[in-house]
């Protein structure tokens, strides 16, 4: 893919911008692996429909919608509807009137609560108190002035009681100047002051080394990463784009507070 799903089929068609947050760079199309046997006849014909859309897009799963007539299709970090007859395809939020609960969100976090749960905190530059009572998954950006506004209160944030695990998402690319400087912030002798003087804008000495910056950036576009910073609560669900320290402790208490939750 020349762009993400996201980029070249939401954006394009629905003009869908992350406020609060840094927006993301086009992004290369990961190779698409062989996909296992379709379940179901829908679900072959929503796969090609799928294709027709975004060649050789990555579908990492096919379910039935929360809707009749339609499939979840979860493909580049994006969750979609298509009709079982391939010839609708549907961007957006399902909300279920009665709970008001947003099943699509539901969906995406479940998605992305799989997709972090391999990260040991060996992977993560972490901000944390002594006694967390919420751990929060930010994909940062070095050179993001949203991230940068995020990290000069990061002592706020671990006073709300927020342990900060930061992971990397140089949004111009790997290979790219912000990317470099991730990896000289992850090479440090002291991660976390490297990391901070790099958000506070003072060089950082360059250096190189075995990383988990590469991963993380893919990691990221995996999980939908279209803009930095991009909060994650610990069940997957997205709280933010930047968030004071006082707003993400209201977003996590009310999230702990759902019966879902």
């Amino acid at each position: 893919m020349m762009r993400s799903l996201h980029s070249s089929l939401l954006v394009a068609a629905f003009g869908v911008f992350a406020l609060g947050a840094c927006s993301a760079g086009p992004t290369p199309m990961a190779a698409n692996p062989a996909a296992s046997a379709p379940a179901t006849p829908a679900e072959a014909v929503v796969r090609k429909a799928m294709n027709s859309l975004a060649a050789g897009v990555k579908i990492d799963s096919v379910r039935p919608a929360p809707i009749a007539g339609f499939m979840e299709v979860d493909a580049d970090g994006e969750t979609l509807y298509i009709s079982n007859d391939g010839k609708y395809a549907v961007s957006g939020n399902i909300i279920e009137v009665a709970s008001k609960r947003n099943l699509t969100e539901a969906a995406r976090a479940v998605v992305r609560k799989a997709l972090f749960k391999d990260i040991s905190a060996s992977q993560m530059i972490v901000f944390a108190p002594s006694h967390p009572k919420y751990t929060v998954t930010v994909f940062t950006d070095v050179d993001c002035g949203y991230c940068r506004k995020l990290h000069s209160q990061i002592a706020d944030y671990n006073k709300e009681g927020i342990a900060v695990d930061y992971l990397f998402f140089p949004r111009t690319g790997i290979g790219s100047e912000s990317y470099n400087k991730a990896v000289s912030v992850w090479c440090a002798a002291d991660r976390r002051q490297a990391l901070t003087d790099a958000k506070n804008g003072q060089p950082v000495p360059k250096a190189d080394c075995k990383n988990p910056v590469a991963m993380e950036y893919n990691l990221g576009l995996h999980a939908g990463v279209d803009g930095t910073p991009a909060i994650y609560a610990a069940d997957g669900t997205q709280i933010g784009g930047y968030l004071s320290p006082a707003q993400m402790r209201a977003k996590l208490d009310e999230l702990a507070a759902k019966p879902n939750s």
